[in-house]
């Protein structure tokens, strides 16, 4: 795990360098990356980034859109996990309002360092970054309403431990709502054991079932997995290449690839 851990820390950290510098970030959406700013993305609809400062749009790593399926609420508590450069816990703080607050959970010091800039730029105070691993959350049990997370559940190891700590930290009848990678078909071990395309997003996905498995098994209910954004074997080759992981991918038999993969909505209930 901890070889899977600093590799995933080593790469989000770089990517959060060069959004510094002005480059952009690239996420696990159905065309590899979220589009440059000022464009309509695929995996946010232009109200989600109105007003957003293009530095936390650049730096989005995502791979569906979870704030449009979390339903809040003002005045809710809200956690999203492995937060980045803040994007989603930044729009998540326009919905909860004054009377809300979202924290921003990430173990990456150049994604906090970011995150805290981005969040000076857009001008919020209802938002707080803490450090931290999805795996061991630091805070209390019971204290949030809504759990969000986007395409950070694939990249640990340890799952059913994140997942459990997810529900520790939500109150009774609080939810879950994420985007994160699925697998609709068994993938191949090639894949499955290269700490490379891990880390590029897919590699750590689960099947639906298994998924479901889990969740039901750290306590929650009423569970609802839906896959939104299908991987054909061109953005897999696009998603690859975009991370420097072309190497990889050019040893695998592409065919398959083709449709093992999707970005999915994740619901669940405390």
């Amino acid at each position: 795990m901890a070889n899977i851990r600093e590799e995933v820390k080593k790469y989000y950290g770089e990517i959060a360098i060069k959004v510094s510098q002005g480059s952009r970030g690239c996420c696990c959406g159905s065309n590899g990356c979220c589009g440059d700013s000022g464009s309509n993305s695929t995996i946010y609809s232009p109200e989600y980034l109105a007003g957003l400062p293009d530095e936390v749009i650049k730096a989005s790593l995502g791979c569906a859109n979870p704030i449009a399926l979390a339903n809040l609420q003002k005045g809710e508590i809200v956690l999203d996990l492995g937060s980045g450069g803040g994007i989603d816990a930044l729009i998540s703080s326009r919905f909860v309002g004054e009377t809300g607050k979202v924290y921003g959970l990430d173990m990456t010091d150049e994604m906090l360092a970011l995150a805290e800039k981005n969040k000076k730029r857009y001008g919020v105070t209802n938002v707080e970054f803490i450090k931290g691993y999805i795996e061991d959350i630091p805070l209390y049990d019971e204290v949030v309403d809504v759990i969000t997370s986007n395409c950070v559940i694939n990249l640990t190891e340890n799952k059913e431990t994140a997942l459990r700590e997810a529900y520790r930290v939500l109150k009774k009848g609080g939810r879950l709502a994420i985007a994160d990678i699925v697998e609709l078909k068994v993938i191949p071990d090639e894949i499955r054991k290269s700490v490379g395309m891990w880390v590029g997003c897919i590699s750590g996905a689960l099947s639906i079932q298994e998924y479901e498995r889990i969740l039901k098994k750290v306590g929650f209910t009423r569970i609802e997995i839906t896959p939104v954004n299908i991987y054909t074997k061109e953005v897999i080759r696009d998603l690859a290449e975009d991370k420097n992981l072309g190497y990889i991918y050019s040893t695998l038999d592409e065919s398959l690839l083709d449709g093992v993969f999707a970005g999915a909505h994740i619901k669940a209930y405390k």
